[in-house]
């Protein structure tokens, strides 16, 4: 059976009720050099001959070679269970659970996935999950400035740029100003953001670690955002958040996070989930679901879905959110994480790819001009200060099968021989061994 069912006479038949001669036409409003250059597509294949060469090209992914990529994504540990769990029909297949009465399992997971974030990273309330971070870093400068009434958004220049990319493209638009206040060799200028925290500022925006791996403690900062009446808004690393302060216990407003690192393998950039958290008071600013516990008429527990004068399908063009669906199935992924690893489990995942972080910044800094970036305290991910271009250096390993780390030169300047490092507690002590021997043979 071909792939695509119709015929000449259906197109016709089509093109026709649309108003229109042919495609050429259909497709008029398109550029001619943005519309593809052929369609003469080779002959079908056999079932058997297509699956033989999706695995044939599938085979030329190198995803088994040593990799110290980083910058917001990083390749933990994933328990078996987690893909036998949410692999269940009941889970991989549910939809948009409006129907409580049909839509209790998912409902109950969602309300446990809430329940672990908030005790995560110690805030009040959290919603079913945005997109991914950065969108999660938008929706919390659109709760900013709802709730303050302001449009002036202070973000450090150390949050990840691709989170940052995100927050300019998706407020260029809304009359926001995105004022940017400059890292300091990685780590952020907290005087500077105190001095940019004017009184219309409707929130600050940082991340711990940041994205060169620094870690900070913003309790000070966001007290001065209080001050000023701004909100305070921190970007997280899950999984680092089992050993290091929580946003809970720096006064934070809103705690955001890119949930991949718990329960999400690398999958060329997705599908992950964006992780949101806020105090109560802000509960009716965050967007997306929030699911209750109740008792029904008889007095037993169920879930709902709660205030939902927050949704679009309630209040339209006045809700806090039009996002219309939200990563379920991965909050399930990282509930079902969360439950198997437990707080010792997940605190010593922290603890042992901090472990193999400082043993790889041991062995590199000892190589002949290689130094780090700054000397402040790092999580599982620091900065180096090579004596070439890092894209040079990434590039001559590539061909000898490693990937040493992330140049940072494209997203900061004057940073071009700054290589971003990055150990989980799969990076083996020969891996580790092998990159220093490799590096130093590139230098």
């Amino acid at each position: 059976m071909p792939y695509i069912p119709h015929t000449p006479e259906d197109l016709g038949a089509m093109l026709q009720v649309i108003g229109v001669k042919n495609l050429d036409e259909l497709f008029a409003d398109i550029p001619a050099a943005m519309r593809p250059r052929s369609f003469n597509l080779p002959d079908g294949l056999s079932e058997t001959a297509v699956c033989e060469r999706l695995e044939a090209l599938a085979a030329k992914n190198q995803h088994t070679i040593p990799s110290f990529v980083g910058g917001g994504f990083y390749n933990h540990a994933i328990p078996k269970a987690v893909d036998a769990l949410a692999g269940r029909g009941e889970f991989y297949t549910a939809y948009t659970p409006y129907q409580p009465e049909a839509s209790q399992g998912t409902l109950q997971a969602i309300f446990e996935y809430q329940t672990a974030v908030c005790r995560l990273l110690e805030m009040d309330v959290a919603n079913a999950s945005v997109y991914d971070g950065g969108s999660a870093i938008f929706e919390a400068a659109m709760m900013a400035a709802r709730a303050t009434k302001r449009g002036r958004i202070i973000v450090d220049e150390t949050v990840n740029p691709l989170y940052r990319t995100m927050l300019a493209t998706l407020t260029a638009n809304l009359g926001f100003t995105i004022v940017t206040v400059p890292h300091a060799d990685g780590a952020p200028d907290i005087h500077a953001l105190q001095k940019a925290l004017t009184d219309k500022a409707a929130g600050v925006v940082v991340q711990n670690p940041n994205f060169f791996g620094v870690v900070s403690d913003f309790s000070g900062l966001f007290a001065k955002a209080e001050e000023k009446g701004a909100l305070s808004i921190l970007a997280t690393y899950p999984v680092m958040q089992s050993v290091l302060k929580t946003p809970g216990e720096m006064g934070a407003d809103i705690a955001v996070a890119d949930g991949q690192s718990i329960g999400q393998p690398l999958g060329f950039g997705g599908p992950y989930l964006g992780i949101m958290a806020c105090t109560k008071a802000l509960v009716r600013q965050i967007p997306g679901r929030i699911v209750g516990r109740t008792v029904d008429t008889q007095g037993k527990t169920g879930y709902v879905l709660t205030l939902q004068a927050r949704e679009q399908h309630i209040r339209r063009a006045k809700a806090t959110s039009n996002i219309c669906s939200n990563q379920a199935l991965c909050a399930l992924r990282a509930l079902i994480h969360l439950c198997l690893l437990g707080p010792e489990g997940l605190a010593r995942t922290a603890e042992i790819s901090m472990m193999r972080a400082r043993e790889a910044e041991k062995a590199l800094t000892a190589l002949p001009g290689v130094r780090r970036l700054n000397t402040l305290p790092f999580g599982n991910e620091f900065a180096l200060v090579l004596p070439k271009p890092a894209t040079e250096i990434v590039e001559a390993m590539l061909r000898e099968k490693i990937i040493p780390g992330l140049p940072v030169g494209s997203w900061y300047d004057n940073m071009d021989n700054v290589l971003l490092v990055a150990c989980t507690e799969l990076t083996q002590h020969s891996k580790i061994e092998q990159l220093a021997a490799f590096l130093r043979g590139n230098l």
